[in-house]
Parts: C-alpha cells; structure tokens; sequence
C-alpha cells in the first residue's frame, strides 16, 4: 500500500480542500487523461488513509466520491495547484525494482563477509574461528530478514518478470531463515557453527573401560584423542579404513565409535530446529522443510509428489541390486551376520554411511579374473598427488572448451588436510569473493573416489565461473539439483577407455563379462545412493514440520532407512543416540534431495550431451571428452544461473522439461536384465 509522507499528505488535504465540480469542469470533457492525474493522487491517499490511518480524514476530502472518474466535492470552488497534478508517486514497478537492485549489492558484499568467515573456520577450527563465522552469518541472515520481509509488500504489485523471480528467489535461495530478534538469531548462528564445528573435530574411540566412561561411551567431539591409550580415527582416517577392511569386528568398533561421536549435537541441533522453524515462520512458510520444497519452482506438495515419483521409477533397479548384494555379503561374512532375507547391516558396504558401496566391489564383483577395475591401487602404484589428480579434472573441462582455471584457484584452494590444525575435510568448492575467485577444500587421498570427487567439485566451480557476473540472486544453479549434476554428468564420460589412456587401467573390458563388472561398480556408487539421496531429507522435513518428535529422532531414522535402503544398524540403537547426526549434511543444515535429483540428471545431462555430440551407441559406451560442441550447449545452460525457471534451463539443454529416470534406466540397461536374471534364485526384498 502506497503511503503518502506526512508532509505531502498534509499538503494534499489542503488542495483537497480546494477542490470543486467547477475545478473538474473546466479541464474539459476531452481531458480524461489530466484528470485522472488529479483523481489518482487523492484516491490513494484516502486508501492510504482509511487503511493505515496515519493521516486524518478532513470532512471535506471524505465526502469525495469517485464514480467513474468523476468527481464531486463539496467545498467552495477552486482551482486544483498545478503541484497536485504535476506530482505522482513511483511506480510499483520502479520502486520494486529499486529495492531488489539495492538487494543485490547488498547481498553480494554481505555472502563474500560471511564466506570469508567461513573459509577461514573451515580451514582453521577453533573457538574464535567460530565465533567470527558466526557473527558474519548473523549479519547476512538478519538483512536477509528484513529484506524478506520488504519483500512481501511489493508481492501484488506490477513489475517486470526479471524482478518477480527475484522477489521469489530472496524468499527461498537460503536453507536457513533466522528469527528477526537479535539475540535468537545470533544464537541461531552460533548454533549452526558449533555444529559443523563439532563434526569437524569429532573422532571414533574404542569404547572406555567400565566404570571409567567418557564422551558418550567411546565417541569424542572435542578434538582430542579421546580416552587416554586409546587409539581414535578421524573421519579421514575412517573412510580409509571403510575402503580396505572386510574384517566385521573392526568396522563395527569403527562405525559405533563414530555414532557415539554424534550423541552431542542432539541437544544443539533440537535447538536449532526450534530457531529455524521461527525464522521459517516469519517470513510466510509454516516450516524449514516446507521453505526448502518452496524452492523447485512448483509447490511444496507437488515437489514431494515428484521426488517420489522419481523414486517408483528407479525403486525396482535398487531393490534388484540389493538382492545380489546382500546375498553376495551373506557369503562374505556369513548368514548369521548378513541375513539372506533381510535388511543388511549399514556397517558393511564400504562406507561409514552405507551412502555408495563401490568398496565392496571386490566382494560382489560378478566375473573374477576380469581386467582390474581398481584405479585407486593405480593412482597410489603411479604416486599420483593431489595437483595432478586436480589438473586431470580441469583437463576434462578444458577439453569441452570451457576456460582453465584461474591462477588463484591453484593458490588458495585447500587440497590436502593440514598436519598443524583442525579442518572441515568434507570435500566443497566455493567462489569466496563472488567474483570467480573459485577454490575447492578436500584433503585429497590417490583413491577413485576422490579422483571422481574431484571433477564433482570442480563441476560447482565451473558453474560458478559460468554465472559470477549475474546479479547476486541468480548466481545459483537453476535448481539446487543442477549444480550438484553438472561436474558428475561428465565423469560418466570417464569410461575404461578414458581411463586406459591416462594410463590408470591395463586394458579395456571387450566382452559380455567385462560390461557387467563395470556397471556393477557404477552402480554401486550411483544406483546405490539414490534411497539415501531421498531420505535424508524426508527425516528433515517430517522433523521441521513436527511430525517426528525430538524423543523419536533415532527412531524415525532407522525406520526411513529400513523402509527405502533396506539397512539396520549393527547393534539395537536407543533414544540417547542421534544417528542423523552422523551425516556432516545434518550438522551443516545442508538440504539433501538435490543429491537425489542430480543423480537422475546427471545421466540425463549426459544423455543430452551425448546426443549433441553426435554419439549413436549405446548410452553407457558415450565419452563427450573433447566435444566442443557438448561444451558449447553446456556452457549455454550454466550461463543462465537461476534466472530462469529449472524446466527452461533443462530444456535449453536437452529439449526436455522433466526430470526423467529414464536416462539411468537406459544407461544401466544390461546390468539390470543381468540382475533379475540372477536374482531369479533369491527372495528379494527386506
């Protein structure tokens, strides 16, 4: 609602006062258009005036009637100042667009503030790190507030479409709203920093003797080693661990001790939740989940509609893989620790979080004697470091012809774990300044999954490089999906040929036998994380939204994962453990269902990639390296940021406006007949 400034206002009543049927008169009968310059004022300001009664009503300018565009006054006749007419307020448009360009500069210099903290504790852990990082978000979340909040009066109003989708995208491009008081929102931020801080520091210690407890029972968050003479792996140190024991007892000990670990952020994080959802509320969502689904470009409800759509799609693929899996376990370790007809304990797949199971390839591999398919024992044999394992994903980029990377790039990023301190070794990328200063923070091990981590981080960077000159709120991808996509849509371009070449596998796999073992190892990474992609959030939303109580967080936990992974934990879980906590995306409020959608895209991606590259074979035997054309359309889609709705970003790249598992079907196409053909045998399902 327009709202007239007191001065104006009292100068309006007084040349209301003025007004007569004569004034009106004399403009004519061909003068609709001036006279409604003199209407258009005063009917504001009366709106403005019965609405919000900050200006009194004179007697006179409340028997005006507006019929239309006549006008009848009732006062003594006199002229209508030229001043009166002369003067109209802004237009919506004008003043909409003023404030979100206003937005924008702010935005910008407040997110490079708070980065900046935020590099600097993630690189460096201490009690002051956090504490800065805590007090930059602070800022930057209290003017996203307040700018949110301005936001909503221009909601109804006439503006350019560029301006809509901003006014949309302030609402929802942040995963976390803070409430408007001060004194909650800094408690909020501090939260959200001792959280990430805690799982940076936290460590997996065999559990204490009896009577002499510490840290939850064996798990330490603090940093320290833990009990004294015990021995306590860090995360680091963990995943090695996962990726070369088969032995149950020590990854057992391994996966307990790091769940203890988790025990003391329940308290934080049941807090956090508390602050979010008010943050949530005040700016018009009911909660953090339901902000997050707001953010697709459709409602909430049909989000959540489309995500599990996309799940019956891929659900049969998964449930076939499981089943020889888990019969293949049963083998390994025996029926009685891997039931041939159940759920299959988390703590034997290869990962701390049962999340990809490609370290258990050599358990479940269909054809032994085969070519080796182990780059990692290559990367370690060839003493490949971590600035090589680097330049080898940029080279894909470039050979695309997408740009190298900056030079700062290769000075600022963090790629090994320092020896002198605590960091966040949680691999990301990041544009600290907004301004292409691109960086990725890993602490790179010679091991497949890093080399394939890699080009997925450098794949942010290059959307980030694509897009850094858009104003702030569209430098984004086009969902949250997409950019997480991009980087592991051309790593499916990494086939054994590829791989031949840089010299990390002896020979290509020709036959029948060879195809099958390489899609079981892709699909033990890409078609195994996609029940996990899913529920991480599904467990968020239902914890935002109230419908699973503090008391039943580890409950609902291990039910979602028994429902969509088919997993249970390998020792009976209690209300005093937070499981969830676990995951580092929990602790750093990370919203997870785009991990879900990028697995389905990226192969949709690389469907369209391949297309326009001209490949005619088989979907899975495509390598767009070196396709300046792939490139090319590539490039064209990342440029577009979040400026336009995700389904025109993905039909700028492929022709298609839905996100359709049917690439991933297509591209696992053998290994899927392969499966049921030999599940055939096995009561599949849990």
């Amino acid at each position: 609602m327009f709202v007239w400034p007191k001065g104006r206002a009292r100068r309006l009543r007084e040349a209301a006062n003025r007004l007569s049927v004569r004034a009106f008169a004399r403009l004519g009968p061909g003068s609709a258009g001036a006279r409604d310059r003199c209407v258009a004022p005063l009917a504001r300001y009366l709106d403005t005036a019965r609405m919000k009664k900050t200006v009194s009503i004179l007697p006179s300018v409340a028997s005006l009637i507006l019929l239309g565009g006549s006008v009848v006054a009732h006062s003594q006749s006199r002229a209508v100042p030229r001043a009166v007419v002369a003067q109209s307020p802004p237009r919506p448009s004008r003043r909409a667009k003023a404030f979100i360009d206003s937005t924008n500069q702010t935005l910008r210099r407040l997110t490079v503030k708070s980065a900046t903290a935020d590099w600097v504790k993630n690189t460096y852990i201490t009690d002051d790190t956090e504490r800065l990082a805590a007090a930059a978000n602070d800022e930057l979340l209290g003017f996203m507030s307040e700018a949110v909040k301005k936001a909503a009066t221009f909601e109804n109003l006439p503006m350019d479409p560029d301006t809509r989708r901003m006014l949309l995208l302030l609402r929802v491009s942040s995963p976390l709203a803070a409430p408007r008081d001060p004194a909650l929102r800094l408690e909020l931020t501090t939260l959200a920093a001792k959280l990430e801080g805690l799982y940076g520091k936290a460590k997996s210690c065999p559990p204490p003797a009896a009577g002499n407890l510490q840290n939850g029972g064996g798990g330490s968050s603090g940093g320290s080693s833990g009990p004294k003479d015990q021995k306590c792996l860090d995360i680091e140190a963990l995943n090695v661990l996962f990726q070369k024991s088969h032995s149950e007892p020590e990854l057992r000990e391994a996966w307990l001790g790091w769940h203890r670990a988790a025990r003391e952020s329940r308290p934080l994080f049941t807090r956090f939740v508390e602050l979010a959802n008010q943050g949530a509320r005040e700016i018009g969502f009911a909660d953090t989940g339901l902000m997050w689904r707001s953010a697709y470009d459709m409602t909430p409800a049909a989000f959540e509609q489309e995500t599990e759509r996309l799940w019956q799609q891929v659900r049969p693929l998964y449930e076939q893989l499981h089943c020889y899996v888990r019969a293949q376990l049963a083998k390994a370790y025996g029926r009685d620790r891997v039931p041939p007809a159940g759920a299959i304990p988390a703590h034997l797949l290869g990962n701390m979080w049962a999340q990809e199971w490609g370290n258990i390839q050599s358990l479940v591999e269909p054809y032994q004697g085969q070519p080796t398919l182990d780059v990692s024992v290559a990367l370690a044999a060839q003493k490949w470091d971590a600035v090589r394992m680097v330049r080898t994903g940029e080279a894909f980029f470039t050979s695309v012809g997408l740009d190298p990377l900056p030079s700062t790039f290769w000075e600022r990023s963090m790629l090994l774990k320092p020896r002198d301190r605590e960091v966040v070794c949680h691999a990301s990328a990041w544009d600290v300044m907004m301004n292409d200063d691109l960086r990725i923070k890993m602490c790179i091990k010679p091991t497949e999954e890093d080399l394939i981590t890699i080009h997925h981080e450098l794949g942010h960077d290059y959307y980030f490089h694509a897009y850094f000159t858009l104003p702030a709120l569209y430098q984004a991808g086009a969902n949250d999906g997409f950019h997480e996509a991009l980087g592991d849509a051309l790593t499916l371009s990494i086939t054994p040929q590829y791989l031949k070449g840089l010299g990390l596998l002896p020979a290509i796999p020709k036959d029948e036998k060879g195809l099958i073992n390489v899609q079981m190892k892709e699909a033990l990474a890409k078609v195994a994380f996609l029940p996990f992609g899913l529920l991480i959030d599904k467990w968020r939303w239902d914890v935002f939204a109230g419908k699973i109580k503090p008391a039943d967080y580890n409950k609902a936990w291990w039910q979602l994962r028994r429902q969509y992974q088919g997993l249970e934990p390998p020792e009976p879980r209690t209300d005093e453990d937070f499981d969830p906590g676990a995951k580092y995306h929990i602790p750093a409020n990370v919203p997870y269902t785009r991990y879900f959608l990028a697995r389905l895209l990226q192969f949709q991606f690389h469907r369209a990639l391949c297309r326009a590259s001209g490949h005619t074979g088989p979907l899975h035997q495509c390598s767009i390296y070196g396709s300046k054309v792939a490139g090319t359309l590539l490039s064209k889609m990342m440029a577009m940021g979040a400026s336009k709705p995700w389904p025109d970003a993905l039909e700028a790249l492929g022709g298609e406006r839905q996100i359709d598992a049917s690439a991933l079907l297509e591209y696992f196409a053998s290994l899927g007949a392969w499966l049921k053909e030999k599940n055939a045998v096995e009561k599949c399902g849990w």
